[in-house]
Order: C-alpha cells, then sequence, then structure tokens
C-alpha cells in the first residue's frame, strides 16, 4: 500500500507516459528541463512513508534510514523511477546527503568524549581500527570486491548506514554495492539491539561496562539506544555517549580513505600522476559543528528539532539510494559479502568485549 500511494503522488506530479516507465529504461533516461522538485518531492515522500511506516507493530524497531532505503529499492524494482525525478534523486543522494552530515555534529560535544573517559576511549579506539582493518583483510580473502567490502568496513566498525554512505563519498563505490552494505549492518544491528539486552547478567557486566560494549559495537545510534536502555537508564546514557563518540571517529576515517584512494589512482601505468589528496569538505562542516556545539549551549527544543530535521535529510538520501538500486544486481553478488558482514559483526562484538573486560 505504501508504494501505492508513492506511486499516486508521483503521477500527480509527473508526466503519466514517464510514471510507467519499468526500472531498466528510467536509469538513464532524463528530461531536459525538470528541475530537481520532481525528485526531491519523491525521495520526501518516501521519508516520510518510513516515518509512518515505523507506527506499525515491529516494524517500529527499525530507524527510519532503514525503512527509507526499503521502500526506495521497492518503489524503483517494482514500479520504476520516473525519467523526471532523476536530477532530484541525484541531488538528494549528494548534496542532501553531505548536508546532513554536517549536521550530524551538532549532536555530540568535545564534553561527551571526555565522559568517556581514557577506559572509555581505549576500548573504542582501537575496536573501531581493528574491526576496519579484519574486515578489509577478510574481504580481499572472500574475494569480495574492494569497494564493497570498505563500505561494510566502515558500517560495521563506526556507525552502521550513515558511515556507509559518508564513506561512499571517497570510495565511489556502484549504488547496488551501497545497498548491500547498508543491508549488512541492518541486519546485524539489529540482531545485536535484540541479543545484547539477554547478556549483562550472562557476561557480569555493570550497566556502565554493558552501555561502553554496547555503544562500541552495536552498528546504529537508535539501535545502541534501544539495546542499552533496557538495562535501565545509567546503561543508556553511557551507552549512547560511548556511540556518539565513536561516531566522531567517522571524520578521521573517511578523510584517511580519500587520502589512500588518491595515492592508489596517482600511479597510471609507469608514470606518476601527482594530484591533490582529495577533501570531503562536508567531514570539515561536520567537526566545526561538533566545535560550536561544545562551546554553545542550543536550547533542548532547538536541538531536538535539529535532530528531526538530521534524520529525515538522512532518510531523504537512503531514499534516494534505494531508487537507484536494481535488485537483480545485489542478488549477483552472492553470499560472500553477506559472509563478510557476519564475520565483521561477530569480530566487533567478540572484540569489544574483551577490551572491556580489561578496562573495566
Amino acid at each position: 500500500m505504501t508504494t501505492q500511494i508513492l506511486a499516486d503522488a508521483a503521477a500527480r506530479a509527473l508526466p503519466a507516459h514517464q510514471a510507467s516507465l519499468p526500472p531498466h529504461k528510467t536509469s538513464h533516461a532524463r528530461d531536459h528541463a525538470p528541475g530537481i522538485w520532481p525528485g526531491l518531492l519523491l525521495t520526501a515522500l518516501i521519508a516520510a512513508a518510513a516515518y509512518g511506516v515505523r507506527q506499525l507493530p515491529v516494524v517500529g524497531t527499525f530507524s527510519a534510514l532503514i525503512l527509507a532505503i526499503v521502500i526506495g529499492m521497492a518503489f524503483h524494482n517494482l514500479i520504476g523511477t520516473p525519467a523526471r525525478a532523476r536530477d532530484g534523486v541525484l541531488f538528494s543522494l549528494r548534496k542532501i546527503l553531505r548536508f546532513a552530515i554536517i549536521l550530524l555534529g551538532l549532536q555530540l560535544t568535545a564534553q561527551q568524549i571526555a565522559e568517556v573517559g581514557f577506559s572509555g576511549v581505549a576500548v573504542i579506539a582501537p575496536t573501531l581500527v581493528s574491526t576496519f582493518v579484519f574486515t578489509t583483510w577478510f574481504g580481499s580473502v572472500l574475494g569480495v570486491d574492494k569497494k564493497l567490502t570498505q563500505l561494510i568496513a566502515a558500517g560495521t566498525s563506526i556507525c552502521g548506514a550513515s558511515a556507509v554512505i559518508a564513506t561512499n563519498t571517497v570510495t565511489e563505490a556502484r549504488d547496488e554495492d551501497v545497498a548491500y552494505a547498508v543491508a549488512c549492518v541492518t541486519i546485524f544491528g539489529s540482531i545485536a539491539m535484540f541479543a545484547y539486552p539477554l547478556l549483562p547478567g550472562l557476561l557480569h557486566l555493570s550497566p556502565r561496562a554493558y552501555g561502553l560494549w554496547s555503544g562500541a559495537s552495536i552498528h546504529e545510534i537508535a539501535q545502541v539506544i534501544a539495546a542499552t536502555f533496557q538495562d535501565g537508564t545509567s546503561a543508556g546514557e553511557f551507552g549512547t555517549i560511548a556511540k556518539l563518540s565513536r561516531v566522531a571517529m567517522l571524520a578521521p576515517v573517511v578523510i584517511a580513505l580519500g587520502i589512500l584512494a588518491n595515492r592508489r589512482s596517482a600511479y597510471q601505468g609507469e608514470h606518476v600522476t601527482r594530484k591533490r589528496p582529495p577533501m570531503p569538505w562536508f567531514v570539515l562542516g561536520f567537526i566545526a559543528l561538533v566545535g560550536v556545539n561544545s562551546v554553545v549551549a542550543i536550547p533542548a527544543e532547538a536541538k531536538g528539532l535539529i535532530v528531526g530535521v538530521t534524520t529525515f535529510l538522512l532518510s531523504m538520501a537512503l531514499a534516494a539510494m534505494g531508487l537507484e538500486t536494481d535488485v537483480n544486481k545485489l542478488y549477483a553478488k552472492g553470499l560472500r559479502p553477506l559472509l563478510l558482514g557476519t564475520v565483521a559483526f561477530v569480530f566487533i562484538a567478540c572484540f569489544s568485549l574483551m577490551l572491556v573486560k580489561l578496562t573495566t
């Protein structure tokens, strides 16, 4: 029903002959003067639909970001993305995405990182680096495409879907790779969200230790919140802070990947082409807003509005990603990337738990 409602809305905004085009005829078709508004309207409608679907039983456990990409994929593969919407979809996928990532900086302060303390950072930082390196290595062992491997590594080690789409601004993988990576981190983050609350007593973890373990290893912020607050307010608050501290490490990771990608592309045959390292400027915007949020007291009402707007914009970006994803190409990748995501999930859970036990 959701996809039919979206189809009706898109049909009213677009010419009928374009609204009915199948996916294989719309991926490269372009209208010479549609502007970005039809595509923006479509991605906004899908994002709004994701929020509506979250009100349903069981489905509410998933974030709007995840639901947006699922609805976008369903719309594209069952109905077809209108050619007239192409420019707006790409605008959402690029410009709106970067702006939303910049706004994420207002959800973190230097003081929050300080609250985690040395012991917390001693768990979070090594876990992130080790998981990224291990996943990258194991992906090469399995023969998984390098770009897809990096996306799964980033989503698992940093912050789920947001890290996947942020990393792809440097990695520049295919849309199907991004969708596959998002699916991986969603599946295993959801498993952790339901499984972790059963384990504090069995593993003899205090609320602080449980919060730190969850924040250091569960993929999405929403999943961390859902898992940790089931063990009490103390575990929930510390888990959230630990997770946000982990999100802050997104900036240096993206910058480092950009520099490495530039060095690889600089070598062409026997000649070396010197180029300036790519600078993801939106990451600097993210860092700047972390600084602003650290020194300026933003009212709670305003901050709540900013968080809501940021999530909606990210949902629009992921809706656009879904509208660019062909399910048949996902099937073609086989089970090796899924195995990679599984092993990466087990690794980050076990490695972070080991460090928590050693430091708390």
